[in-house]
C-alpha cells in the first residue's frame, strides 16, 4: 500500500488529503497551490499544519519545491506522545485540532498535545469566505452572513462524546482550554490527551431523541465581565420560549490566562434523550477588523443558529459529520449506520466520491460545494462507499428538516503501531 500514492492540483481540502495519506500509508502530491494567485504557493498556516503532522510522526517524507507551488508528502508512522506546537494565528487551533482528533486513536503512544494560537475565532480574515468554506470544516450562518470556524469549544462539547459512541473513551481522553486567545494576537493554550486504540468498533445511531437541555459557556477575554452576563440574558430570551432547562455558564479570564487581543462569544450545546449533541458558537469580530458587534446581537445570533443546528438535527452536528464518517469508514469489518441532518458541504465532497452516481445531491447539501469532497477523498484512499438514503420527513411529525441515513461496511482498519501489553 505504501508505494500507491494519489496526485491533486489546488489548495482545497489541505488538511483531508494529509490526514487520509497519513491513514492509509498512501503517500500524495499536490500540484498548482495557488500558482496563479499573487502570493503563490503555502501559506504560514498550511506550512505550521505540515510542521504538526511531521511532529506526530516518525518518518515522514516531505519535500516543497522553491516556489512552495508543489508539495509530495510521504507518511510516516504515527508515534504521538508528548508534542507542543504554536498555531499560526491565522487560523484558529480548531483547525489544527481537527486533524488531530482524526489521527489520535491510531498512534503507538497516548498523544498528549498541547497547542497554543487562536481559541475562539469567527472567521479567518485571510481568506475569501468561499475558500474558507472548502478548506475548513465550516458552517454557513444565513443570520449574520458569515463563515464559522468550529473552535474549540464546540469540539469539546460535541467531538470527545462522539469520540466516546466509537468506543475511544477512558481517563486519558480530555480536551482542555488552558488560556484563552482572541484574534489577531492569540496568546491561548489547549491540552489535548487521547488514548489509543487497535480498532474502532461500528456503530448504529439512528435515533436522535428529544432535545431535553441546553447548555452553554459565554467567554470574555479583556473586556468588561458585565459582557458575559448581556450575552447570557439575550441568549435565554429566545432559548426559554422553548425549553425550561437552559444554563449557561460564564467563563471570564484575566491576565496571562486572557491571551494578547480583547474579544467575547458565546457556545451553545443541546442534548438530547439519547445522548446526541447539537452546538452552535459565534465569536465577536476581531480587534480593528470589521465592524464591532454587542453583546446582545451575538447572543441572538447564536441562540438561532443553535435552533437551526436542533431543526437539521440527526445524530452529529455539522461540526462532527467528516469525523463520524471516517470512523464509521475505518471500523471493524461491520456495518455502521449514521441519522444525520442535511449534509454540510465538506461532508458531501466526502460522500460523492464514495458514491459518484448519487441521484439527487440537491436533497442533501446546502449551495456550497465544499464539503462534497471528504467522501470523494475516502474513496480514493479506502476504496469505501457509502449507502445514502434520505429520509423525507413529514409536516405532521414535526422532527425538523429532512434526514440522511448513511450505511457503510468499515474497512477493518487496525492500529499497528500500538504496542502490545
Amino acid at each position: 500500500m505504501a508505494s500507491q500514492g494519489l496526485t491533486y492540483e489546488g489548495c482545497n481540502f489541505f488538511r483531508q488529503r494529509l490526514v487520509l495519506s497519513t491513514l492509509s500509508g498512501k503517500w500524495v502530491k499536490i500540484k498548482n497551490i495557488r500558482s496563479k494567485d499573487d502570493s503563490p504557493g503555502l501559506q504560514d498556516f498550511e506550512a505550521s499544519f505540515i510542521r504538526l503532522m511531521d511532529k506526530i510522526t516518525n518518518g515522514t517524507r516531505i519535500e516543497i519545491n522553491q516556489t512552495g507551488t508543489v508539495l509530495y508528502y510521504q507518511p510516516g508512522l504515527l508515534f504521538g506522545g508528548q508534542v507542543e506546537h504554536e498555531c499560526n494565528p491565522q487560523r484558529s487551533i480548531g483547525y489544527y485540532l481537527e486533524a488531530l482528533l482524526m489521527l489520535a486513536p491510531f498512534m503507538k503512544k497516548p498523544l498528549r498535545a498541547v497547542l497554543r494560537g487562536v481559541t475562539n475565532d469567527q472567521k479567518d480574515p485571510s481568506v475569501s469566505p468561499a475558500a474558507s468554506a472548502s478548506e475548513n470544516n465550516s458552517s454557513h450562518c444565513c443570520i449574520c452572513n458569515t463563515i464559522h470556524v468550529h473552535t474549540v469549544d464546540t469540539l469539546k462539547v460535541t467531538s470527545i462524546p462522539l469520540m466516546k459512541s466509537f468506543g475511544i473513551d477512558g481517563e486519558g481522553l480530555e480536551l482542555k482550554i488552558m488560556k484563552r486567545g482572541m484574534p489577531p494576537g492569540g496568546g491561548g493554550e489547549v491540552l489535548f490527551t487521547c488514548p489509543v486504540r487497535r480498532t474502532i468498533r461500528p456503530v448504529q445511531l439512528t435515533d436522535p431523541g428529544k432535545i431535553k437541555r441546553i447548555r452553554g459557556t459565554a467567554y470574555s477575554v479583556r473586556v468588561s465581565p458585565q459582557i458575559a452576563n448581556r450575552i447570557v440574558d439575550s441568549a435565554r430570551s429566545i432559548l426559554n420560549k422553548f425549553i425550561p432547562d437552559i444554563y449557561i455558564y460564564t467563563d471570564h479570564m484575566k491576565g496571562g490566562n486572557a491571551g494578547k487581543s480583547p474579544g467575547f462569544g458565546l457556545a451553545l450545546v443541546a442534548e438530547s434523550t439519547n445522548g446526541m449533541f447539537l452546538s452552535a458558537e459565534l465569536a465577536s469580530n476581531p480587534q480593528g477588523q470589521g465592524s464591532p458587534m454587542l453583546p446582545e446581537d451575538l447572543g441572538c445570533n447564536c441562540a438561532k443558529l443553535l435552533l437551526e443546528e436542533v431543526y437539521r438535527g440527526g445524530c452529529v452536528d455539522s461540526t462532527n459529520q467528516s469525523l463520524a464518517l471516517l470512523y464509521m469508514t475505518l471500523g471493524q469489518q461491520d456495518v455502521s449506520k449514521l441519522l444525520l441532518g442535511p449534509l454540510s458541504p465538506y461532508t458531501i465532497w466526502f460522500l460523492l466520491s464514495s458514491r459518484p452516481n448519487l441521484a439527487d445531491p440537491g436533497l442533501l447539501l446546502s449551495p456550497l460545494p465544499s464539503r462534497r469532497e471528504f467522501l470523494r477523498h475516502i474513496r480514493d484512499f479506502f476504496q469505501i462507499m457509502f449507502k445514502i438514503e434520505v429520509q423525507k420527513q413529514e409536516d405532521e411529525s414535526r422532527r425538523g428538516g429532512d434526514k440522511v441515513l448513511m450505511t457503510c461496511m468499515g474497512a477493518g482498519y487496525a492500529n499497528i503501531s500500538k504496542t502490545l501489553k
